[in-house]
C-alpha cells in the first residue's frame, strides 16, 4: 500500500526493478508537493484546487533527476491497446496504466469516483482476468478486460488514451545529494516565485479569498455542501497520505536529512508536521460545515481565515527549506 496511486506505482516498479527506494523520497524527488487554485475555468464545473504536481510529472522529474528510464505507450485504438498490454504482461513486465477510478469494480461502489488520474500496476493475467497490484488495497486483486478497457480508454478531461509505463532502465549510479538538492529546489520554486497568481503560496490566499463567493456558484444549499465537504476529500481521502501531502513530504525531509546530512531537513520535517496538523484542521472544519449545512457568511469567513493562516505559515516554511539546502 502507498499514500498516493502514482509516487506508490512508480515505487513499486522501481523496488521491482531493483531500486530499494521509498515513497516518500520518490515524491520528494519528482517534487510532488504543490498547491493551486481554480476559480473559474473550462475544465472545472466549479472552483477547486489541487495539492499535488500535474499527473505524470512525478515519472518525467524521476527520469532527470535519478537517472532512471520509462517507457511510455498510449493508443487511440483499444485493440491495439489491449494487445500491447497483453504483450509486456507475457514478457513478465509489470506494467503501470492510467485509468478512470470509476471502472475499478474491486473498489466497493459507494467509493468510486470518476477521476482520469488513477494509476495501478497490471501484474499478469489470466483468460480474461487481469492481476492489479493497486496502491490503495493491501493485497492483490484481479479485474476483468472489459472493466480495465473501459478504464483504460475513459472519456473526458485527462482521458487516459490507454496510457501505459514499465521501468526500462536503471542507472549504475545515483546521486542522491543532487536529486535530492535538485527536488527540494524546483518546489520551493513552484510554492514561492511561479509568476502565476494562482499557483503557490499565490494560490492559496486567492482561494483563501475567492472561497466567501462560492455560494453565488451553487445551485442550492446541497450543492454548495457537497463542495465544501470536498475540501476534506481533497485534502485527507484523495490519496495525499494526509494533510494534502504534506505529512508524506515531512516523512521525505527526514529522510533526506539522513541521506544528504542535513539536520536542519529533519528538524524542517517537524516543522511542516504542525503545519500538516493545521491543512487537518481545516478538512475536519469544511466537513463539519458542509455536513451541517452550516454555510452563512460568516463560516465561510473562518474558513477563508483558516486558509489565509496556511498560506503565512506555509510561506515562513518554504523560505526556510529553500535556504537550509542552499
Amino acid at each position: 500500500m502507498a499514500a498516493h496511486c502514482e509516487s506508490g506505482t512508480i515505487t513499486s516498479l522501481l523496488n521491482h526493478g531493483g531500486l530499494n527506494i521509498t515513497e516518500p523520497l520518490v515524491f520528494g524527488i519528482a517534487s510532488g508537493i504543490f498547491f493551486g487554485y481554480f476559480h473559474k475555468m473550462k475544465s472545472f464545473a466549479f472552483p477547486t484546487f489541487i495539492v499535488r504536481n500535474k499527473p505524470g510529472q512525478m515519472r518525467t522529474n524521476l527520469e532527470k533527476r535519478l537517472g532512471v528510464k520509462f517507457k511510455t505507450y498510449d493508443f487511440k485504438d483499444t485493440v491495439k491497446g489491449q494487445q500491447v498490454l497483453d504483450q509486456l504482461l507475457n514478457q513478465n513486465i509489470p506494467t503501470a496504466a492510467q485509468v478512470d477510478f470509476f471502472y475499478m469494480d474491486y473498489v466497493p461502489l459507494w467509493e468510486r469516483v470518476h477521476i482520469n488520474v488513477h494509476f495501478l500496476v497490471v501484474t499478469g493475467k489470466e483468460d480474461h482476468r487481469y492481476f492489479i497490484s493497486d496502491a490503495y488495497f493491501p493485497e492483490m486483486v484481479s479485474l476483468d478486460s472489459d472493466s480495465l478497457e473501459k478504464g483504460r480508454f475513459a472519456g473526458g478531461n485527462m482521458s487516459p488514451k490507454g496510457f501505459l509505463f514499465h521501468l526500462d532502465k536503471l542507472p549504475e549510479k545515483i546521486d542522491y545529494h543532487k536529486a535530492i538538492t535538485k527536488g527540494i529546489s524546483k518546489a520551493c520554486f513552484y510554492m514561492l516565485k511561479i509568476p502565476i497568481p494562482f499557483l503557490g503560496i499565490k494560490g492559496m490566499r486567492m482561494f483563501a479569498k475567492k472561497v466567501v463567493e462560492w455560494p453565488k456558484f451553487a445551485r442550492d444549499t446541497e450543492h454548495l455542501s457537497h463542495e465544501i465537504m470536498k475540501i476534506n476529500i481533497l485534502l485527507e481521502d484523495q490519496g495525499t497520505g494526509g494533510a494534502g501531502f504534506r505529512f508524506i513530504y515531512a516523512t521525505f525531509l527526514q529522510q533526506a536529512a539522513a541521506i544528504i546530512g542535513k539536520p536542519e531537513l529533519a528538524e524542517l520535517s517537524g516543522e511542516l508536521m504542525k503545519i500538516g496538523d493545521g491543512w487537518r484542521e481545516i478538512s475536519l472544519f469544511s466537513a463539519r460545515i458542509g455536513k451541517n449545512r452550516d454555510l452563512g457568511p460568516e463560516k465561510l469567513k473562518q474558513l477563508s481565515e483558516m486558509i489565509y493562516e496556511r498560506a503565512d505559515v506555509e510561506e515562513r516554511f518554504f523560505k526556510s527549506l529553500s535556504q537550509a539546502i542552499k
